[in-house]
């Protein structure tokens, strides 16, 4: 099967994230795993890797590492990518969103949608930077790759 079927976020030595990003974390990891699609492709001649897969996320040396094994816990690899390419839009997706839990608490409804509709395209965004970082590394659908940049976020918060 090509997913994932769990998730573990490494975030050894960051800080203690808000409340809110916390909740997005939770909120995140429930739908990753709820529905996803995640596969690896074949290299150098070697087999396609099965699923389901065991993720590990974590910030390492500056780079973004996704350390994957098979459910039994048989290791089939690490992705590692430059965090570069997703500073900028992290960066502003961390200020919508603050933007949109200041709104929440005091703007008319009509505000907050226009917030809340520029914060999915920032998200979106992230989520198109990841599947353009993963091309040929992993295989993983829009929605896959929206909750893994959230994931993302919630790492580089402290990164």
């Amino acid at each position: 099967m090509s997913r994932i079927c769990q998730i573990e976020i490494d975030d050894t030595g960051l800080p203690t994230p808000t409340r809110e990003i916390e909740q997005e974390r939770r909120v995140a990891i429930f739908d990753l795993l709820e529905d996803n699609s995640f596969a690896l492709p074949a290299h150098n001649g070697a087999p396609q890797p099965e699923g389901p897969f065991r993720l590990d996320l974590a910030i390492r040396e500056k780079r973004l590492v996704f350390d994957l094994s098979r459910e039994n816990g048989e290791r089939v690899g690490e992705i590692h990518l430059s965090l570069g390419p997703f500073r900028q839009v992290v960066k502003d997706y961390f200020q919508i969103c603050e933007s949109y839990f200041d709104a929440v608490k005091r703007l008319p409804t009509a505000q907050i949608e226009a917030i809340d509709m520029a914060r999915r395209g920032i998200h979106n965004e992230g989520a198109r930077v990841l599947q353009e970082r993963l091309e040929g590394k992993a295989e993983l659908d829009i929605d896959t790759a929206r909750r893994l940049f959230t994931l993302i976020c919630v790492l580089h918060f402290g990164g």
